[in-house]
């Protein structure tokens, strides 16, 4: 491995001293290891940067030369890992983000004021859409997808997976009834999706087999919002993301139906961003900050 700023390190040393021996007990080593690196540099080099005599030490006209290169050498690079390491408490610049609605809305929203509080002079760029995003061309940074991925170059953390539920409206149940088997779907109205890699059929467990059932309702829309918000306001049965309608079930403003029957429907979800290890700081600073608060809020209970 290379070494050098490290050998010239203790040349400087010996030439500020005057001395092998109290460079060497400044730099905690043996006088005659440093004479062994100075004797390894001049080798290197091919000319002589010392005079030694008993009484002194002084400095050949290329050892003057060397001397002062190498001291402004270490000043640079000093000055490069202060640089570096005071923008560690003070990343700057634009992340583009792009989340499924249900996930940007009721688990990055709500943190990104504390995101800012850690790191001020971070922008983002926030795209909240149900559709895939295509990060190079959309020139995107981070993106939060739920569902299954397609292989590609990107790389892919995984924060859990998000159950699906069937909900609906106290108000449509009394006036429609509530489902008891997935066969009863057929006589319900089912919102649903209308995104290209969406279909219009339920996977549902029945007498221990996933069965496709297909269902139909008075609405297809690209977003998990409108069809949580038309559940809410009585128009049918929709199957959706545990996270996305939680604080509706916990309210009672949504009722789940053939809990048993949906147990197994879950989806992953994932943080995908392009570069691997090699990413930009503000981009590792903002996954750093998510990831692990995004895998609590998917870690709850199905029930």
């Amino acid at each position: 491995m290379d070494n050098r700023a490290g050998e010239m390190q203790v040349f400087l040393r010996v030439v500020e001293t005057g001395s092998f021996s109290e460079a060497a007990r400044q730099l905690l080593m043996t006088p005659s290891t440093v004479s062994k690196l100075i004797g390894r540099i001049e080798a290197r080099l091919g000319v002589r940067l010392l005079e030694r005599s008993t009484r002194r030490l002084s400095l050949t006209g290329e050892g003057q030369i060397y001397y002062e290169r190498s001291q402004s050498l270490l000043a640079e690079l000093d000055a490069i890992e202060h640089d570096l390491s005071r923008s560690a408490a003070s990343i700057t610049g634009t992340v583009r983000v792009s989340a499924s609605v249900g996930l940007g809305m009721v688990a990055i929203q709500p943190l990104l004021p504390t995101f800012w509080q850690e790191y001020p002079n971070i922008a983002l760029d926030l795209s909240i859409s149900d559709e895939m995003v295509d990060l190079y061309l959309d020139r995107t940074d981070v993106a939060f997808r739920v569902g299954r991925l397609t292989s590609s170059g990107m790389t892919a953390i995984r924060l859990g997976s998000a159950p699906r539920k069937i909900v609906a409206s106290p108000d449509y149940l009394r006036l429609h009834g509530v489902p008891k088997t997935p066969a009863d779907l057929v006589g319900h109205a089912c919102l649903g999706f209308n995104f290209r890699r969406s279909t219009a059929v339920w996977p549902l467990r029945e007498d221990g087999q996933i069965v496709d059932n297909r269902v139909s309702g008075p609405l297809l829309a690209n977003n998990g919002e409108t069809v949580r918000r038309m559940a809410l306001a009585g128009m049918g049965l929709a199957r959706m993301g545990e996270f996305h309608i939680r604080e509706d079930l916990a309210s009672g403003a949504l009722v789940e139906v053939l809990a048993d029957a949906i147990a197994e429907d879950s989806e992953d979800v994932h943080a995908v961003f392009l570069g691997g290890e090699h990413i930009p700081r503000r981009v590792r600073a903002f996954l750093d900050f998510m990831a692990p608060r995004l895998r609590a809020f998917l870690q709850v209970p199905r029930s």
